[in-house]
């Protein structure tokens, strides 16, 4: 080590010591080729013009070596002597000599060959095997392109044997690497034959399952990795035929590793696999239904990968997107596991879905046309509920980017070949999303900022006033937590919110538009009483701005007849409504309540469907409920010198027809 560290500056003084201890016909000290060996290493320029005459003498010592020690040093020397030509070669305008060439050194290599190949791999010491495999990597690079070629249909089935002898497989890896490198240099035709069985070796390599613990076996999927992209650009037609078909194996280590290959030659033969695109795409197919977390997770980093390199504008590219929102909206595990073990259950999926399409959307220019606006088709279907706060945030992000190029670009263009929600249906369900704030990651901020990113689509006159009434709303949010929101006062400054907006505008039919979406959008909500009853408040609230009488009373009507009249929190949401309504159209709402009770609804069922006579009795008394609770939220809500005429001649009557009640 001292040698080397001053061979770094005096490399001839060192020189002269050490090749007075390396005399042809003797065979030197072991430590004395192993300082020699690492000084090549250590200093490429200067050790490369002693090269030659070293190997001259060198040559002859392997045949005198026979202990396996010696016979390991020499291999370990000739390793790094290649690997230094090799380095001053590819570095030649800065080199000392730029007339050195490699052809130079190839008659002393194939020597070296020789006896390395032929006689010391056959040796039953693993040690030596493995020096000897090593060396043959960098050797390959300097032997003479017409003896490479011949010695490939040998060295290749000799390099691939000793995967089964060796439980530690990088360096066999990492060399194999190298000559499968130099074999395509030279243009190498004995290669096609052995495809076959280099790929499934290399597969069956790929496919042993990580100890992420061992740095060793991470590195060998690296090298193995790296001959898959050798035989990417050189043969992509029998890769890919090698390799997708393994994709609808079922096994999961199998699909995993496929999986992995797969996203590797994407990124790394970019160019080859640019024609393999469809089918690429089209052996998706199956591991787009494992529900294995771990195949999952392996699909969205080969999802990743294409959309990186344009896979996601071909037709098929749009089912991709899909299940990257899919996972996204996958339920979060409340428990966490351990640190090791969190990765591969379904919440690791999740959050690399999550980070994977925030990135897609905001880094991979290319992705902006095929993201927008399809991802508005998920805002809306309850089954990506749990995706609402990262598609939220990524729409956003395209929103913007859209408003930069111009607004033309922007305006949602209804796409032909998918169903994009109006923006009525997008301001419904981003309003009624944002009265449960905290949910989903903060689902209330990222729903608003959304809403208002989306305002020119909305309606063209909402930018200005939204600039200042959503900030606020997000301010609020900031200053409060789950547990220290008053739940009231936020559904109130929604709602608030909602009736400037609707004042804004102040045109009927884009209101009786909303409001209808609005009630449209409430079965959506079954089993969420919550969003559910605010979502009423909204429909109340737009009945209440719009100037149409025949709508009015017509949605007042289908609600009454469409409510779960038996679920508690859907009668108080129904009566919250009326009154929110009663404020502007007190006369509508009572007539419409009136009708209502003198419906057939009311009437005991009789003669042949006396059957349902129990099931119809507990029925009444619901509805019985549902309309007294109404008339209380009218009386309520309603302008008090409108309200106090009625109640002798409308509210009482109505109401005690129905108080006797079991």
């Amino acid at each position: 080590d001292v040698l080397v560290a001053v061979g770094k500056r005096f490399v001839g003084t060192v020189m002269e010591e050490l090749l007075s201890k390396f005399q042809p016909g003797a065979l030197p000290h072991c430590s004395v080729v192993q300082t020699l060996a690492s000084l090549a290493a250590s200093n490429v320029f200067g050790m490369v013009p002693f090269l030659t005459s070293i190997l001259s003498t060198m040559l002859p010592m392997l045949g005198m070596a026979k202990h396996d020690a010696m016979r390991v040093a020499f291999c370990c020397a000739l390793q790094h002597f290649s690997e230094s030509i090799l380095e001053y070669l590819a570095d030649l305008d800065q080199a000392p000599d730029p007339t050195v060439r490699k052809d130079t050194f190839a008659a002393d290599m194939l020597s070296a060959y020789d006896i390395l190949f032929n006689h010391w791999l056959q040796s039953r010491e693993a040690q030596l095997r493995l020096a000897v495999v090593e060396a043959l990597g960098p050797m390959s690079h300097l032997l003479p392109g017409e003896k490479l070629e011949e010695q490939l249909p040998k060295l290749l089935p000799g390099v691939l044997a000793l995967y089964k002898k060796h439980a530690e497989t990088f360096h066999v890896s990492k060399s194999l690497g190298q000559i499968l490198e130099a074999a395509v240099s030279v243009g190498s035709r004995t290669l096609e034959p052995q495809l076959d069985s280099l790929l499934a070796a290399l597969h069956a390599q790929i496919c042993v399952p990580v100890e992420s613990s061992s740095p060793l076996v991470v590195s060998n999927q690296k090298e193995v990795l790296r001959c898959f992209t050798v035989l990417a650009r050189c043969a992509p037609d029998r890769l890919l035929a090698f390799l997708l078909p393994k994709l609808d194996a079922s096994g999961e280590r199998t699909r995993l590793g496929t999986l992995q290959v797969v996203r590797h030659v994407i990124n790394s033969a970019a160019s080859q696999m640019e024609v393999k695109k469809p089918f690429i795409l089209s052996s998706m197919r199956l591991p787009l239904l494992d529900t294995n977390p771990k195949v999952k997770r392996a699909v969205v980093q080969v999802i990743s990968a294409m959309a990186h390199h344009g896979y996601l504008e071909q037709p098929g590219g749009e089912a991709m997107v899909e299940y990257i929102v899919r996972q996204c909206a996958l339920p979060p595990k409340t428990e966490k596991l351990g640190p090791d073990s969190e990765d591969h259950t379904a919440d690791g999926v999740r959050a690399i879905s999550i980070s994977t399409l925030y990135l897609i959307s905001t880094t991979v220019d290319r992705m902006s046309d095929v993201l927008w606006p399809y991802l508005l088709a998920f805002l809306t279907p309850v089954r990506f509920t749990g995706a609402l706060t990262p598609l939220c945030r990524s729409l956003v992000h395209l929103a913007q980017k859209r408003q930069e190029v111009g607004a033309e670009a922007f305006l949602i263009q209804s796409n032909s070949n998918v169903a994009l929600p109006s923006p009525y249906a997008i301001t419904t369900r981003l309003l009624t999303v944002a009265s449960q704030p905290y949910v989903g990651d903060g689902r209330g901020a990222a729903s608003l900022r959304l809403l208002n990113a989306l305002h020119r689509s909305i309606h063209p006159l909402l930018g200005q006033r939204w600039a200042t009434t959503v900030p606020p709303l997000l301010e609020h949010l900031d200053e409060f937590t789950e547990e220290t929101l008053s739940q009231k006062e936020w559904e109130e400054r929604l709602l608030a919110f909602l009736r400037d907006t609707l004042a804004v505008v102040s045109d009927n039919t884009w209101i009786c538009q909303l409001s209808l979406e609005m009630c449209r959008q409430l079965p959506c909500y079954t089993g969420l009483p919550q969003e559910k009853n605010f979502l009423y408040k909204c429909v109340g609230t737009a009945l209440g701005a719009a100037s149409s009488k025949d709508v009015v009373r017509k949605q007042l009507r289908e609600l009454l007849e469409a409510a779960g009249h038996q679920e508690e929190a859907e009668r108080e949401g129904l009566a919250c409504c009326f009154g929110i309504c009663a404020i502007s159209h007190l006369d509508d709402v009572l007539a419409q309540l009136g009708d209502f009770m003198r419906s057939d609804v009311f009437r005991k069922s009789t003669g042949i469907f006396n059957i349902f006579k129990e099931r119809s009795e507990n029925e009444l008394e619901k509805l019985k409920g549902t309309a007294i609770l109404c008339y209380g939220y009218v009386a309520a809500q309603a302008p008090r010198e409108l309200v106090l005429p009625k109640v002798e001649s409308d509210l009482l009557p109505n109401m005690f027809r129905y108080f006797s009640t079991k």
